[in-house]
């Protein structure tokens, strides 16, 4: 059975038991009569001085993350190519229980091999080169029992974010950054996850994307969730564009950035010498790390590690996955927040424009 393609605003794929059929899905959400009785119950209850009692003890929501650059499967990697170690990367993906994973470079039959192999995620992203299929993507997995899409879209890292395909500031390569509102079915409380590959060569290019990248996470919908920023951002640890975002540099403009963030490996292993994560399929460990989560000051960081998982010196990938799991402060909800999460609203609807 062929995949059937359907190009939407945000590419969805939705893995299924049997048969190989590809759905590409906005991330809207129908309502119904019904729904909306509910919503306005509890609009009713949050408005009340109770309801607000409530709010201000809401608990925090644990997730489990990681960020795997998996290395694009038409390289000529010789005994490293992605048909001998697919399975490796199968298997990291599955054992490391995430609720989301940001990949980089995995081109479009990469992440349906991925989705048909390891049941239970669905994926966010487009193809940098086409703003559909072609070219590596910076796709979100999400677990689908546990979260949906209010929201989402794909933006460029160039002087036109909203044009496919473009690029600015020295780079060769188009960049992007692809983001996503999550909310969790039970309780309705959500987060903002974006997830970056920076350029390798242009160094221009890095400062300028992580500015704005931080600028769109500034300006997102709902800027009292927290968020996620997952990435191969080819960049060390004291590279200027990493200090920029941790608030301690300036970007080329000389502005701060407007969206302090932490390393997460780093709140837990501060003193932690061994960090390289790009391993070029040797296993070394030496070089500067170069894949991050990244999460907002103060967030509680339970677990975080560098996976050197191998199988007899064969790795899944030239990149070591960072997984982490995290304890996101979730705030009172408004009403307005309330009705998003459970309707489409506008920016299910206006995903790219934001």
């Amino acid at each position: 059975m062929g995949y059937s393609l359907i190009r939407a605003l945000c590419p969805i794929r939705h893995t299924r038991s049997k048969g190989d059929t590809m759905e590409s899905l906005k991330c809207t959400v129908s309502g119904s009569l019904r729904r909306a009785t509910w919503v306005l119950f509890l609009w009713a209850i949050l408005l009340s001085p109770l309801g607000a009692a409530a709010a201000d003890k809401t608990p925090g929501l644990q997730l489990r993350s990681m960020t795997f650059n998996v290395r694009y499967g038409t390289a000529n990697d010789g005994p490293d190519h992605w048909e001998n170690r697919r399975h490796l990367v199968f298997d990291r993906i599955r054992q490391s229980h995430a609720d989301v994973i940001g990949l980089q470079e995995a081109l479009h039959f990469q992440i349906r091999q991925i989705l048909d192999a390891v049941e239970g995620y669905a994926s966010i992203g487009v193809g940098r080169d086409d703003g559909a299929y072609r070219g590596e993507f910076s796709n979100i997995l999400y677990r689908t029992d546990r979260f949906r899409p209010d929201a989402c879209g794909t933006f460029w890292l160039s002087d036109t974010p909203t044009v496919p395909g473009s690029k600015s500031w020295g780079n060769t390569i188009t960049r992007i950054c692809t983001w996503a509102r999550l909310v969790e079915k039970d309780s309705g409380r959500a987060f903002y996850m974006f997830n970056v590959h920076l350029d390798h060569q242009s160094q221009p290019s890095r400062e300028k994307s992580a500015a704005l990248i931080a600028r769109r996470i500034a300006d997102r919908a709902h800027p009292n969730e927290p968020i996620l920023l997952t990435g191969d951002f080819n960049a060390g640890e004291q590279n200027p564009a990493i200090l920029y975002l941790k608030g301690k540099g300036p970007d080329p403009d000389g502005e701060m950035t407007p969206v302090t963030l932490v390393d997460s490996y780093r709140v837990l292993h501060p003193n932690a010498e061994t960090v390289g994560t790009f391993n070029g399929f040797k296993g070394r460990t030496d070089g500067d790390k170069i894949d991050y989560v990244f999460v907002q000051p103060k967030t509680q960081v339970i677990d975080a590690e560098i996976d050197r998982t191998n199988e007899d010196g064969r790795y899944p990938s030239d990149h070591f996955p960072v997984t982490v799991t995290v304890m996101l402060k979730i705030g009172a909800s408004s009403a307005s927040d309330l009705r998003t999460a459970s309707s489409p609203g506008k920016n299910a609807r206006n995903a790219r424009a934001n």
